[in-house]
């Protein structure tokens, strides 16, 4: 890449996934090299002539739905002088990778443009140019940056407005791993469930990224009680990290173990899962207690999207209406952070998030780093395919290059999916889900239908 002081990386260096984009054929190049060699006159002045010469950059691209294999690395080229109104461009050092892209690889994240698209919604860097218009920001800025998609590349345009000076203090890996989760927990939380003292929480995947954030935010808090679930060989960390009683979903009936320390339930659950675990949390909750649904994790059993998951997940979701609400004195919301339009709010609380870092409160666990090269190779996959594995851990791309994985203490499936009665599954998803919607399925086993 060619951006300031910086070379382009040599072509032997690039990795064989490495395509190169918009190269002009031979006699295009030819009559460039000619015209370069032309002396520069009127106003093609060296400034004007560099300030238009191309800067290439790697970026790690979702060419098609499926598995790791469809993540190329590929080498692309931009004018630097492209910039519209209120946009930085910024040369990305750390990017995150969220279950959002998880979802997004299978064709499951309606927010993702389709393929062939560079994921990554969140990052951390400098900013190497700013548009005329934008006072705020400046050329060598450390910045958290924010964007829909786009952030997996080392060098990303987005608008001046989702980018947050980095505190003294904070590295470019913590600084990409905290935007996206403690967001999430943090509007949750505060936003909606409004955490008092003396408030009980039960967070799912606690182990997780958002599941880290919120028990680090709960514990801001007074006298809250947290019960978290996660597989057993991660409760010394998560009980570290400041949850009170940690359960082993595996092997115990979370519902069960809660109502024996708290025979009244909770005040409020936070539910990434989906299916009959909506159910559960609603019947966990105490008179006047929230459920806070944000995901439906449940749905994602490995690399490649699993329609008997999916119907699954469907098939046992809460369904209920108001009158129940109010005889029950229970409150459901529904939360997705794509979805936040509020600029105001969206910088309220980012600017919060980070007093509470300079406080020491809240801090990003960053469990491992992987270069650009290896997350295209999927060396990292084997290992820690959060796709796989449930990838409820935030994941960022430490860009030098790396992909590091906040959290991936995830070690299997956090549940896997049985049938729910004889089903035989169509190859096309939207059939399978319109004959589950058009045929009452019966959990009485006696009386089974197939959906064909």
């Amino acid at each position: 890449m060619m951006s300031g002081e910086e070379e382009a990386p040599t072509p032997q260096q690039e990795p064989e996934q490495v395509t190169k984009t918009d190269e002009p054929p031979p006699a295009a190049a030819a009559a460039e090299e000619e015209e370069k060699a032309k002396p520069a006159s009127g106003s093609g002045s060296p400034a004007s002539a560099e300030e238009e010469k191309p800067i290439t950059y790697r970026a790690l691209v979702l060419t098609g739905y499926g598995g790791c294999d469809k993540i190329k690395l590929q080498v692309k080229s931009m004018k630097k002088a492209s910039l519209k109104a209120g946009e930085v461009l910024v040369r990305v050092k750390a990017c995150g990778l969220n279950f959002a892209e998880l979802l997004g690889k299978q064709g499951l994240y309606e927010l993702l443009p389709s393929p062939p698209v560079t994921l990554g919604m969140e990052g951390s860097g400098v900013i190497e140019a700013v548009a005329e218009d934008v006072t705020d920001r400046k050329v060598g800025d450390r910045v958290i940056a924010m964007n829909r998609h786009g952030m997996w590349q080392e060098l990303a345009v987005v608008p001046a407005n989702r980018t947050f000076p980095i505190p003294d203090g904070m590295s470019f890996e913590e600084a990409a791993a905290l935007p996206i989760n403690y967001m999430t927990a943090y509007m949750m939380l505060f936003e909606m469930a409004n955490l008092r003292p003396g408030k009980s929480v039960l967070i799912h995947m606690a182990a997780g990224g958002v599941g880290i954030a919120a028990t680090q935010l709960c514990q801001t808090v007074q006298d809250v009680t947290i019960f978290g679930t996660a597989s057993a060989s991660k409760h010394e960390t998560i009980s570290q990290g400041g949850v009170t009683h940690p359960i082993d979903y595996r092997t115990k009936d979370y519902v069960t173990e809660v109502r024996k320390i708290s025979p009244k339930g909770v005040d409020i659950v936070l539910d990434p899962l989906g299916g009959a675990d909506t159910q559960k949390g609603f019947g966990l909750l105490k008179p006047l207690g929230m459920l806070i649904v944000f995901g439906a994790a449940n749905c994602v059993t490995g690399q490649k999207k699993n329609l008997l998951a999916m119907a699954k997940t469907w098939y046992n979701q809460l369904t209920l209406n108001t009158l129940k609400l109010m005889q029950t004195n229970k409150a459901i919301s529904g939360f997705h952070l794509g979805y936040i339009r509020d600029e105001e709010l969206f910088e309220r609380t980012l600017v919060k998030l980070l007093e509470l870092y300079q406080q020491g409160k809240i801090k990003p666990h960053i469990d491992s780093r992987y270069h650009f090269e290896e997350v295209s190779l999927k060396k990292y996959s084997c290992r820690n395919c959060l796709a796989c594995q449930h990838l409820n851990a935030q994941v960022t791309l430490n860009l030098f290059f790396f992909i590091a994985v906040e959290l991936s203490l995830l070690k299997g499936t956090h549940h896997f999916c049985s049938s729910i009665s004889s089903i035989w599954v169509s190859t096309e998803s939207d059939f399978l889900l319109l004959s589950l919607c058009t045929t009452k399925v019966k959990k009485n086993s006696n009386s089974r239908r197939k959906v064909k």
